[in-house]
């Protein structure tokens, strides 16, 4: 316990530093900026690539737009005054320790000019480093983290102290589901380079991001945390106690300072604990307890490597699943995106080599015993005749007082996952076109079948304990077994479809809620129904069924549609009496089939925006893949400004890509007739499906009907190829 006078000696020593290495970083800044001025003119324009917030930190602290160098000394003249302690003009100001915290973002900004002053002149994002991240990867970490993929974002700053630690420490987040933003250099060599050299994979599949070499690069970090309460927290830019209560309380980042500290580092770290995030260290530096802008202490050394991820994780106060699963590698959801290469692997099944097939069925309680887990042939430690590939069947049984038939089809979706968790092994595919991948590193550490086995056991008590009592496991690796038994899956797995599909809003007369994304949208609320997915994708029907019946307080409720107040727009009684509770009296009506009245609230995970084009009468969806243009003026990224964060905008909906094929898809308006624009990517990833509701809207080419970026992406070009093309949109009702 760090008692009042340790803690003033530690803020005096941090005052110290820090008002050392902001005068210094506004120094540099202000000749930085004057330089590009004299060379380039006050009104070059400067920015960073995909995003919709101008310079992030200064457009939402300080309400500022910095597109263009004289921009840049107006938001340097801001931080000046900061650093003096005095307000800046929006009244912008903190008065946690003395005020010197304001040093802090006084140096977060000047920061942040000298990044974008780097964009300007060619020199971030570094080679093979990430360096900004855009509002895409943004929203696509948000989804993680509402769905708790990822328990928390470590920025680590600094190389450890010796390969091996740097190998530990990373494992150890991984393991605990927290992505490492990696920035720094120190006594020659970086993080990202001990990893390299220790062969560990990176890239945000695998939960490593190395942003930059320099130390500038952590701006990129602080960039991507601002903007979470900008996009999915309903906040608008200037709302500064708003934004940094919701960085306190919301983002789970912190820091990690490993090797190396000085004046800058001092300054910019005050900025992070003006954010409300922790700074871990290995160092030496002055301990400094829970101050008002953070949840707990501020400043904490740790030393020993084994124990730095668990404390980052204490001091930050996230809350970690760690699956209770004993294999001979790490496991955990951090390496679900590991890549098993040709060179690397041990052995494979499926794939383009050998059938393999994976079946999750219920039967009777007496017919399962709970861990029961057997192989019916060779073990991937004696392949079929000494090759290197093998025939695979993955066979589950379940059995639960609460399991029913529609249960297996969702659960059998998670062997992708569960599988995925282990080190060292690749999952691709489901049913009947898996492919799997051990590397020949995994398996000399011991991994055989079994230890598969193992892992979905543990997974499926873990997180389906409700629903699943027992659980056994067969494995059968040779042919006769597997052509037999894939007779019997390929049965269910038709029948299933078929039932799914015949599935209507019609047939049922509950929906589900979906509130997991108000973690981040306080106030969003997903009605789910059999024909309309929630907006991120993840969530069907049956998903929400599922969920509500694994975990009856959940983020997933049944809600009884009650009295049809207008069913062409979707309109219920019961819905709106629902959605006004969720959304904390904030929505007091919802058309679920309605673009225009009252649409359903988005939060910022989307798939898709669909967005209402008036010339054409029309409506264009696009991806957030997509980084180019659309018809409307503006691309992925400035139109999801314009939907997030909770928010009703008639005209503007955030939707999941199977929605659009949907026979509910804003059919108030018309359904799929009014599609005037679709980026060509997402046109091919959906055409099947597409081209059966084309025939039955009597429209059979209607998918050649639609543009794209290759023949339009102005209001001018795409009315020209809708008409040459005589698409349906220009002779429907008015859209408004």
């Amino acid at each position: 316990m760090q008692t009042k006078q340790e803690s003033n000696v530690s803020a005096d020593v941090l005052v110290q530093l820090g008002t050392t290495g902001s005068a210094a970083l506004l120094k540099v800044t202000k000749e930085a900026v004057g330089t590009a001025i004299k060379q380039k003119g006050p009104a070059q324009t400067v920015g960073f690539p995909d995003t919709n917030y101008y310079l992030p930190l200064s457009n939402a602290l300080l309400k500022m737009e910095i597109k263009t160098l004289a921009d840049c000394e107006s938001a340097l003249a801001q931080a000046k005054a900061l650093d003096n302690n005095r307000p800046a003009a929006n009244g912008f100001t903190i008065t946690a320790l003395g005020g010197v915290l304001n040093k802090g973002i006084a140096s977060l900004i000047c920061e942040e000019i000298l990044a974008a002053l780097k964009y300007l002149n060619g020199e971030h994002p570094q080679p093979s480093y990430a360096g900004f991240l855009s509002d895409v990867l943004l929203r696509s970490l948000g989804v993680q983290l509402v769905d708790g993929r990822i328990a928390g974002i470590a920025v680590i700053l600094g190389p450890a102290k010796d390969e091996d630690s740097a190998v530990r420490l990373i494992r150890d987040m991984q393991a605990k589901g927290i992505v490492s933003i990696l920035v720094g250099k120190a006594n020659n060599t970086t993080f990202r380079k001990q990893l390299e050299n220790k062969k560990v994979e990176m890239g945000l599949d695998n939960y490593i991001v190395p942003l930059g070499e320099d130390y500038l690069s952590a701006i990129y970090a602080v960039n991507w945390a601002i903007r979470a309460p900008l996009t999915f927290g309903g906040l608008k830019s200037g709302q500064w106690q708003e934004i940094l209560k919701y960085e306190q309380t919301k983002v789970p980042a912190f820091v990690v300072l490993l090797s190396n500290v000085d004046e800058i580092l001092v300054a910019t770290g005050l900025g992070v604990l003006a954010m409300g995030f922790p700074i871990i260290s290995d160092l030496d530096v002055p301990q400094l307890g829970k101050i008002d802008t953070t949840l707990y202490e501020a400043v904490v050394t740790e030393k020993d490597y084994a124990k730095i991820a668990a404390r980052c994780v204490e001091t930050r106060g996230i809350k970690v699943k760690i699956a209770n699963v004993q294999l001979p590698v790490p496991y955990g959801a951090a390496f679900e995106g590991e890549r098993v290469r040709k060179e690397q692997m041990h052995i494979e099944f499926g794939g383009r080599s050998s059938m393999a097939f994976e079946y999750l069925v219920s039967r009777p309680m007496k017919d399962v015993e709970d861990g029961k887990i057997e192989i019916i042939g060779p073990d991937m430690d004696q392949p079929l005749q000494g090759k290197k590939t093998m025939p695979l069947a993955i066979i589950v049984e379940v059995s639960g007082r609460k399991m029913v038939k529609d249960f297996e089809s969702i659960l059998e979706r998670q062997i992708h996952k569960y599988i995925n968790y282990t080190m060292g092994l690749m999952h691709v595919g489901q049913r009947d076109m898996i492919w799997i991948r051990v590397s020949a590193d995994t398996f000399n550490k011991g991994f055989r079948l079994r230890h598969i086995g193992l892992a979905l056991h543990a997974m499926l008590h873990q997180e389906y304990n409700a629903i699943v009592d027992k659980a056994q496991v067969k494995f059968y690796t040779r042919q006769a077994d597997i052509e037999k038994l894939l007779a019997e899956a390929k049965k269910t797995y038709e029948a299933r479809d078929a039932r799914i599909s015949g599935m209507t809003d019609e047939s049922v007369d509950t929906f589900y809620s979906c509130t997991l994304c108000q973690s981040f949208a306080p106030d969003h609320v997903c009605m789910i129904s059999p024909e309309r997915l929630g907006l991120c994708g993840a969530y069907s029907w049956l998903d929400g069924k599922a969920a509500y019946e694994i975990t009856p307080t959940g983020g997933n409720q049944p809600v009884k549609k009650g009295k049809a107040l207008n069913e062409k727009e979707g309109i219920w009684e019961g819905i709106n009496k629902s959605v006004l509770n969720l959304s904390h009296n904030k929505i007091s009506q919802i058309s679920v089939y309605s673009l225009m009245n009252s649409p359903m609230t988005s939060c910022g995970c989307f798939e898709c925006i669909v967005a209402i084009v008036p010339e054409a009468n029309g409506v264009l969806i696009v991806n957030r893949e997509y980084s180019g243009m659309t018809p409307a003026g503006m691309n992925f990224t400035t139109l999801a400004g314009s939907v997030g964060g909770g928010a009703q905008t008639p005209g503007f909906l955030g939707v999941g890509r199977l929605y659009i094929t949907s026979r509910k898809f804003i059919a108030a308006e018309g359904g799929l007739k009014r599609i005037v624009w679709m980026p060509k990517e997402l046109k091919e990833a959906l055409a099947d499906k597409f081209k059966k509701r084309s025939q039955e809207i009597g429209e059979p080419d209607f998918i050649d009907k639609i543009a794209d970026e290759t023949s339009a992406t102005d209001a001018e070009g795409l009315l020209k190829y809708l008409e040459k093309k005589g698409h349906p949109a220009l002779s429907m009702p008015p859209l408004m």
